[in-house]
């Protein structure tokens, strides 16, 4: 009976260790983060903050962006957010820099402030998405962001601490944005080439089949622990007999 009991207490306590393991799959870390699936060297593409509501009881009102100033994105345009107005700093370039179509370009946006109007807001338990277009992107293959997040009730939250590598995570890392190489096609506004949405129908298909995976390892393992149980309770019961 005693070798009974823990066995059948192990499969419910797999489940639920099996359980917390595939809900982890689907939940990212609720900090700020870039990406992008044409934004390479050299390019131009579209960037896109996710940005997740921390509080308990406070709403995200505000969002500040700020773009390198080292290395200027000299075209920035800016997704319309319904219910949020825009603003755009601009910073003067000394020297001035060149564009692709031989124009010069002493200005670049080095701040983009995103303010929720009246009513509006990211409320707690919710997340917003804020886009940018533009390039080119400097030659590197990490882009780090400043970013910095006010709630309604006036505290704020810095995302500004660079992740070192070897380093655990600080509490608010900067937004990195990790260059690719694949947006060889796209044009001066950033549109992304039709290869970017197929790039990324497939590895949401791998995430899926990983996810599927997971389950099935899961329920295979609960299957033979309850024949195992099954075994071990038909030889008790043949032993008593």
């Amino acid at each position: 009976m005693s070798l009974l009991r823990p066995l059948r207490r192990l499969p419910v306590v797999l489940l639920a260790a099996g359980a917390l393991l595939l809900a982890g799959t689907g939940i990212a870390s609720a900090h700020v983060t870039v990406s992008s699936a044409d934004a390479a060297p050299g390019g131009y593409g579209k960037v896109t903050f996710s940005v997740p509501n921390e509080g308990d009881a406070a709403s995200t009102v505000g969002l500040r962006i700020q773009l390198p100033t080292d290395t200027p994105l000299t075209s920035v345009r800016v997704q319309p957010v319904p219910g949020w107005t825009v603003t755009l700093t601009t910073v003067a370039l000394d020297p001035p820099v060149t564009s692709d179509d031989g124009d010069t370009i002493d200005s670049a946006v080095s701040v983009v402030d995103f303010q929720a109007d009246p009513g509006n807001g990211i409320a707690p338990g919710q997340f917003q998405e804020f886009a940018l277009s533009g390039g080119p992107f400097p030659d590197v293959e990490q882009l780090a962001f400043n970013v910095v997040q006010t709630y309604s009730d006036g505290s704020e939250a810095a995302w500004i601490e660079p992740t070192v590598a070897g380093q655990p995570e600080p509490e608010h890392p900067a937004p990195v944005l990790s260059l690719t190489a694949a947006a060889a096609g796209t044009d001066a506004h950033g549109a992304a080439p039709s290869t970017s949405s197929a790039s990324g129908a497939a590895d949401d298909g791998g995430d899926s089949t990983a996810t599927v995976a997971l389950v099935l390892a899961v329920l295979g393992l609960l299957a033979g622990l309850a024949g195992l149980g099954l075994g071990l309770s038909a030889r008790r019961r043949t032993v008593s007999s």
